[in-house]
């Protein structure tokens, strides 16, 4: 396994590894850049997504890039809900509006299986959209990594 094939922290997670975990996640999917993010799971990755399955890196790729093309100034909040030896499982919440300007507050919960090497294996996505108005968006950082000081899910009654 060659360097470039690890991906801190590893497996077995604490519950300090797994926050961390959880919170790069979020500042990768917070970039919008699924090249780079892609390379957080393993090559032959599978995930579930609403009603989509990928089944490789280059499968989940496609999907991040199709949605970010359709979800417009996507902003992500995850939290940490548990953790085992090499699971986690977290609740998140992000905004984005759609190219009419209709903006949605999307709620969900994912379970994550991660390889020794710390890659992602597996990735179970349940996912609600709810329609907000403009006025009623919380998440109002600049595009990109939310700020260290910006309120998580739990702080904003989320």
């Amino acid at each position: 396994m060659s360097s470039t094939e690890i991906r801190q922290p590893v497996p077995p997670f604490t519950r300090e590894t797994a926050t961390l975990k959880v919170r790069l996640a979020e500042d990768g999917w917070n970039s919008r850049d699924a090249a780079k993010v892609a390379l957080a799971y393993t090559a032959d990755t599978r995930w579930r997504n609403r009603v989509e399955f990928a089944t490789s890196r280059a499968e989940a790729q496609a999907f991040l890039s199709r949605k970010w093309n359709k979800e417009l100034e996507y902003r992500l909040i995850k939290e940490l809900w548990a953790f085992t030896e090499n699971r986690i499982a977290v609740r998140y919440a992000y905004e984005w509006h759609d190219d009419a300007g209709n903006w949605f507050r999307s709620y969900g919960n994912e379970n994550w299986e991660f390889a020794e090497n710390g890659l992602m294996a597996h990735r179970f996505a349940c996912i609600n959209d709810m329609p907000i108005t403009e006025a009623e968006r919380k998440f109002r950082w600049p595009l990109g990594r939310r700020p260290d000081d910006h309120p998580g899910l739990s702080e904003l009654g989320l």
